[in-house]
């Protein structure tokens, strides 16, 4: 009797182990559909709106996706380093949208990854690609070309990446505040969508 105890105690904690990495597997898949999709839409949205502008509204297509890629990197430690508390007593009380501030904490590895790795990386990376696409644009060549291209990309990386510290500062001192702001943007849409 002892030997089919151990056995169905150990068939028990195979499924609980195949579980999570079924479900880790699948939250990864997404994650790559979701990257896919969303570069190739950021990367047809700035191609086509800088083929048809000029340099200036281009630098506004690449000041947006740097000041996006740093409100994503907000948004994801500001799920990481948020409370559960005061959104138990806030859902308890049935505050608008404190279920949504919930779900985002106690989703915080997801809301992270989603925010940091898909977002902010692929803004990143279409901020890197806009500023080459606008250097090979302008009227300059030779040491001139080279200055300004070095000068750009300096640019583009330091407030990137000053912007993203900044931001990861701001993000663990007010992460309840941040979370409970994407949760009622979150539950805006909800209620629309009903």
């Amino acid at each position: 009797m002892k030997e089919s105890g151990v056995g169905s105690s150990d068939a028990s904690r195979n499924k609980s182990t195949k579980k999570p990495k079924t479900s880790q597997a699948l939250w990864a898949f997404k994650m790559l559909l979701a990257s896919f999709f969303l570069s190739v839409l950021f990367n047809a949205i700035s191609e086509t709106a800088l083929k048809k502008v000029n340099n200036g509204p281009a630098f506004l297509i690449l000041a947006t996706f740097v000041f996006l890629g740093i409100i994503f990197d907000i948004f994801g430690v500001a799920a990481t380093t948020a409370s559960e508390k005061p959104f138990h007593a806030m859902a308890s009380k049935r505050v608008p949208s404190a279920k949504e501030a919930l779900w985002l904490v106690k989703n915080a590895e997801k809301v992270s990854s989603f925010c940091n790795d898909v977002v902010g990386d692929i803004c990143g990376i279409m901020s890197g690609s806009t500023a080459a696409i606008i250097i090979a644009t302008l009227p300059f060549s030779g040491t001139r070309l080279l200055v300004v291209s070095v000068v750009i990309t300096g640019l583009v990386a330091g407030v990137t990446v000053g912007g993203k510290a900044f931001g990861k500062s701001v993000a663990i001192r007010f992460g309840n505040d941040i979370v409970f702001f994407m949760a009622r943007i979150i539950g805006f849409f909800k209620r629309k969508k009903k």
